[in-house]
């Protein structure tokens, strides 16, 4: 009978301890200062909340603002969500990215950066841990992503090409945060900070073959005109004709250590570092466009005192 009494005793103890602790869990959010769970997440959000807490937390945050548990060890830090502000885009400066661009920046990785590739990461599972990234900003709610830039063809390398593509090196002040060889030592370099004055570092052209955005020319050239928010890199969209900025490309090509077309072509020209100092060098297109002009059919009477001197030839 006493043993009755004592297992019924124990087992009313026992409900009252779960009761409490299952109020105090409903409260936990609040009271720990973390934000009540979202209770409006659709089935791919669900899914992706679940990869993010597994993957990501560490570093962005459990509010995705960037301020992980790792975060102070790291630099760069991580991104922050909440603010929709992301380097790799395809679209305009100030824009949204595209689902594609994110997808991009999780396959690839962010070189330079603690952000590894997650390619182990089925193609499903990238498109709801994305889902999830979205509800950290209202801004996924109330715009939508930029219209795509259009990259042109990329022309031949010549000698022409890459020394228009160090005028313009010069012309836009590169060499103030890259330096003049392109090794991220420029004057503007210990200033530079992030859309949150924490300092940042230029890229440095000699370290390797990789960008942060990517590999190729197209992403080179993507990275000029669209700029790399929440950084001092800025669009040259307005800056640069869409045709001149792969002269930049193929003359940032021949600041890196691999073995190319357009470092052979330098050499062969002897094209050295650009002189700060010195006025920018003319494109050479806009010297092949003089002799044209020149020799546009002057007025009657001029053309009747050059005659002679034309056939003398």
């Amino acid at each position: 009978m006493q043993t009755s009494h004592r297992t019924i005793f124990l087992s009313t103890i026992l409900a009252m301890v779960l009761a409490s602790g299952v109020a105090a869990g409903q409260n936990s959010g609040v009271a720990s200062g973390y934000p009540v769970p979202k209770d409006d997440l659709t089935s791919q959000e669900q899914k992706g909340k679940g990869l993010y807490k597994r993957y990501c937390i560490g570093c962005h945050g459990l509010k995705g603002d960037g301020n992980g548990e790792n975060a102070p060890y790291i630099d760069p830090k991580p991104r922050d969500f909440t603010l929709a502000q992301f380097k790799c885009r395809s679209t305009p400066t100030g824009t949204l990215p595209l689902d594609s661009d994110l997808i991009s920046s999780m396959e690839r990785g962010l070189r330079g950066s603690n952000m590894p590739s997650w390619l182990p990461l089925s193609g499903e599972n990238r498109q709801d841990l994305l889902a999830y990234i979205r509800t950290f900003s209202p801004r996924w709610k109330t715009e939508k992503p930029g219209t795509p830039i259009t990259i042109p063809p990329e022309p031949e390398v010549t000698a022409e090409h890459l020394k228009a593509g160090q005028a313009l090196f010069q012309k836009l002040e590169c060499w103030k945060c890259h330096g003049t060889e392109g090794r991220g030592d420029g004057p503007s370099a210990p200033t530079l900070t992030d859309s949150k004055d924490r300092p940042i570092v230029p890229y440095d052209f000699t370290e390797g073959h990789k960008f942060k955005c990517g590999v190729t020319d197209q992403d080179l050239y993507r990275i000029f005109m669209t700029g790399l928010d929440g950084t001092p890199m800025p669009s040259f969209a307005d800056n640069v004709k869409p045709d001149e900025a792969w002269d930049l490309v193929f003359y940032l090509r021949t600041l890196q250590p691999m073995h190319t077309k357009e470092k052979a072509i330098a050499k062969q020209i002897g094209l050295k570092p650009i002189n700060p100092e010195a006025a920018p060098a003319a494109a050479p297109q806009q010297q092949e466009q003089q002799p044209p002009q020149q020799q546009q059919p002057p007025p009657q009477q001029q053309q009747q005192q050059q005659q002679p001197p034309r056939h003398a030839r």
